[in-house]
């Protein structure tokens, strides 16, 4: 990749941090006086505190600020790292396990008071969807569609953080990922990058608030720095060959929508971008990330990443990776020991630069300030801070509209009527844990109400429900089918509950085929020889290839890992009550072998050839796909000018009509077309969208103000904005305009 020289302050960035550089050194000349240390004085400007701070530390006290350990008790698998028995009080940040503040304090005390300069420790925690309150998982979440629920659910997990002890989450996570067998795509928003982007600005919107300082905020941290989705065949932790052109237009758009947003940190990812592993990349770390961007937080490395490098075959040791990574730009080690053995020894060999290792500790130091942990760094004891009325509310709201009716054919069985006898047949069903996901943080399955639970209060009082567990999740014992059998010939309806178990997706679960295990599979299939109709509720933590039992339902529910809400909003659905609103933010191919498949590929040189030979090669779902207990019809669209020059703005408006008779959610998705481009497109690419509740027979107008750079134009392999004159084309639903664009 080619590399980019050093832009320092020729931006307004650059003269307001020379500025107060400026006014730092005027305070510190008057605190020769003073009777105590400037950067504990609240009332003087961060830089200038952060400039007093760094005046009085010592080498080794700004080494350890650089370092990230662990406090607590460690349940993570992957995580299996150096024991540490003795932190020191000078340690920059701890990873803390535990759901109480009050280790948290202790540990903190320490380094409050037998630290000499008493600067207070960063204490970060996995919050992912949720802290105790769990939500869907994030790939669930941009289901929805709806930013603003997801900043709501991402305000109540900084609640919860905070008021336990956690200063920092390590999300929200924004990789692009386009191959379901990667396990991580639970914890993303999918295979589009403006998906990605609105959704991780509305993370970071709901985990900072209005000010870090507060005491319901925490620092959110964007991951993984950059292109950690695109691992080939899915296998995590593996090779990337992202071309700079790809980079540009795929990966890093989420990025760059996060770090406008405010995120006070960024963690680097563990894949090898075309060469040059992510954690000690110097394009995207410094020269993209803190020098095109201007990112003035701090990046921190992911588990163990820096040994890794070794791993990777890009240094031969330790210490050659800790000189590589902090010299290209990756400020914070987390649980590698690599920075706190080995940056003293690279600066005496002049490997690693004194300026280096101070604009890291800077940096460090002020997301602290920001955060306000040096006015106050001890969490106080709330006993009600978790599961709230109005935490189960947004968490039941949320599940409700993340889950996606994918099917319901011309029986329309659902929603459920005329129906009194429902078997509910399957080993999800009574499953409480399996509903919290991966990275369930501190999630209790006690708090969760299952789909059982749920079906039993929404139905129990005016039909007759019995159970059946039908099989295990994937193991060859059958025993139960019988009594599945039994239960179907005896019921009018059959509620099938299948998926994955919480610890099939998620960091280190690649899949290698994404079909349901088999012994699920043939439990659908045996029970369908019944003739009752049945209805499909999946649970898992990545799209799934349904073709060997798509045919056995007549409805199917996508329901994802819905957290502690699950079976309530389940329920709401199966009834009626709630009409279900969301829609695809990942393709569901057809087969495994169909894998990578999605929405904005670019063109085929043949458009009539280049097809699968042996199947399909359409998803069995595509992106945006889902359906509602009513109908919407979409006028055409209208635009206020058909030809404009790319200093104008633009405004097409298309309205909707509910058809149906009830309400229902309705988004509207607007995809942007440039048939001929120097740099070939996507076949469309979504700009826009927005989700709003229509009464029946209501008629509601949607617009999308154009701006032709942002909207129409392109990026090429260094990351310049481009929109070039001719035909564009602005797509709705079915609904399509030509907009063409003059010099």
């Amino acid at each position: 990749m080619k590399k980019r020289k050093m832009n320092i302050g020729l931006n307004d960035k650059g003269i307001l941090r020379r500025t107060l550089l400026t006014i730092s050194v005027f305070f510190l000349s008057l605190n020769t006086f003073a009777s105590e240390p400037l950067y504990k004085d609240s009332s003087m400007p961060v830089e200038s505190r952060i400039e007093d701070l760094m005046g009085r530390m010592t080498l080794e006290e700004k080494i350890f600020q650089l370092n990230q350990y662990t406090l607590g008790w460690n349940n993570n698998e992957n995580n299996l790292g150096e024991e540490v028995k003795e932190i020191p009080a000078e340690i920059g940040s701890l990873i803390y396990f535990e759901e109480d503040p009050e280790l948290r304090n202790l540990m903190q005390k320490k380094a409050m008071e037998e630290s000499r300069l008493g600067i207070p420790i960063l204490f970060g925690y996995d919050v992912i969807h949720g802290f105790r309150t769990i939500y869907p998982i994030s790939l669930a979440q941009a289901c929805s569609w709806n930013p603003a629920l997801v900043k709501e659910a991402c305000a109540v997990a900084a609640q919860e953080s905070r008021m336990s002890g956690v200063d920092w989450t390590f999300s929200p996570m924004i990789d692009v990922a386009r191959d379901p067998r990667w396990g991580r795509v639970s914890e993303g928003y999918g295979e589009d990058p403006y998906l990605n982007s609105v959704f991780g600005v509305a993370s970071v919107e709901g985990y900072q608030g209005n000010n870090l300082s507060d005491t319901l905020s925490i620092a959110a941290c964007l991951k993984h720095f950059v292109g950690y989705g695109a691992s080939e065949a899915g296998r995590d932790y593996v090779y990337t060959e992202i071309s700079p052109q790809t980079l540009w237009d795929t990966y890093l758009p989420p990025y760059e929508a996060g770090i406008n947003a405010g995120a006070a940190t960024v963690m680097s990812a563990f894949n090898d971008i075309s060469g040059v592993p992510a954690s000690a990349n110097p394009y995207t770390l410094n020269d993209i990330l803190k020098q095109k961007w201007n990112f003035d937080g701090f990046v921190v490395s992911d588990w163990a990443a820096i040994n890794q490098l070794k791993e990777q075959g890009y240094t031969a040791d330790n210490k050659e990776g800790t000189m590589r990574a902090i010299n290209a730009g990756l400020d914070m080690d987390m649980m590698n020991h690599a920075y706190d053995r080995n940056l003293q020894a690279l600066l005496e060999e002049g490997l690693v630069t004194q300026d280096v290792i101070d604009e890291a500790v800077r940096r460090i130091l002020r997301v602290k300030f920001r955060l306000g942990l040096f006015e106050n760094p001890y969490t106080s004891e709330v006993k009600d801070r978790f599961l709230r009325k109005s935490s189960l509310e947004t968490a039941s709201n949320l599940a409700a509209e993340s889950m996606v009716l994918l099917k319901n054919d011309s029986t329309k069985v659902l929603p459920l009527k005329n129906f009194k006898k429902i078997a509910v047949i399957g080993p999800m069903a009574k499953t409480q844990k399996e509903l919290l996901g991966s990275w369930n943080a501190h999630g209790n399955p006690e708090d969760v109400i299952s789909f059982w639970e749920g079906i039993n209060k929404e139905f129990g009082s005016t039909h007759e429900i019995r159970y059946a567990e039908g099989c295990d999740f994937d193991s060859d014992i059958s025993n139960g089918l019988s009594d599945a059998m039994k239960l179907a010939d005896w019921a009018d309806i059959v509620i099938m509950c299948l998926g994955e178990k919480n610890n099939w997706s998620g960091e280190n679960a690649s899949r290698a085929d994404i079909h349901l295990p088999a012994i699920q599979e043939s439990l659908a299939q045996t029970i369908s020889a019944s003739g009752k109709p049945m209805v499909l509720i999946l649970t898992n933590g990545r799209p799934l290839a349904l073709d060997r039992i798509e045919p056995f339902f007549n409805a199917i529910v996508e329901a994802w890992q819905p957290g502690v809400a699950g079976g309530e909003s389940l329920a709401g659905i199966l009834s009626g009550r709630i009409n279900p609103s969301g829609k695809l933010a990942m393709t569901f191919p057809l087969t495994t072998g169909q894998i990578p498949i999605y929405y904005n590929r670019r063109k085929s040189g043949r458009h009539h050839q280049g097809f699968y030979k042996d199947i399909s090669s359409e998803p069995l779902y595509p992106f945006g796909h889902g359906l509602s207990y009513t109908d919407f019809e979409y006028s055409d669209i209208k635009i206020s000018s058909s030809e404009i020059k790319k200093s104008d703005k633009v405004t097409a408006t298309v309205s909707v009509k509910n058809i149906g008779e009830i309400p229902g959610y309705e988004t509207v998705m607007w995809f942007v077309s440039d048939p001929f481009s120097t740099i070939t497109r996507p076949v469309k690419e979504l700009k826009h969208f927005e989700k709003v509740n229509i009464n029946p027979g209501e008629t509601r107008e949607f617009s999308f103000e154009i701006d032709p750079l942002k909207d129409l134009g392109f990026v090429d392999n260094e990351g310049n904005k481009f929109v070039e004159p001719g035909d564009y084309y602005i797509t709705v639903n079915d609904k399509r305009i030509k907009l063409t664009l003059t010099e």
